[in-house]
């Protein structure tokens, strides 16, 4: 059973995209497509699923980021609507989709922890 490695360190090499047990880069071998597995310690990556948490998270934080700057900026110059429709979304987008992979990779570390048995 391989070992765990501190969690600061498994959370550290999820945003960064790495291998959550040596660290190695290459998770990814696509912007959200994961490797097979991991060319020094061979981890199976197919075993790790995040399925939708990465996205929940992405909408979560863009949400709690952006509302209240645009909730702000509607009350103190009270912007036309084609304003919004040119500065907000594609903001958005480009939070969500510059997020997106760091979350992911994140919580492809959390899964690959939550699931490693503890050594007996």
């Amino acid at each position: 059973m391989q070992n765990k490695p501190p969690l600061s360190t498994l959370l550290k090499w999820g945003l960064c995209r790495r291998c959550p047990v040596c660290g190695t880069p290459g998770m990814f071998q696509g912007y959200l497509k994961i490797s097979d597995r991991c060319s020094t310690c061979h981890l199976d990556f197919d075993q790790i699923r995040s399925d939708d948490a990465p996205a929940y998270f992405t909408i979560a934080i863009v949400g709690h980021v952006l509302l209240p700057i645009i909730s702000y900026v509607e009350y103190r110059y009270s912007l036309s609507l084609t304003t919004h429709l040119i500065v907000w979304p594609p903001l958005i987008t480009g939070m969500t989709l510059g997020l997106l992979p760091y979350l992911k990779g994140l919580m492809m570390a959390v899964m690959w922890l939550v699931k490693v048995k503890p050594n007996a």
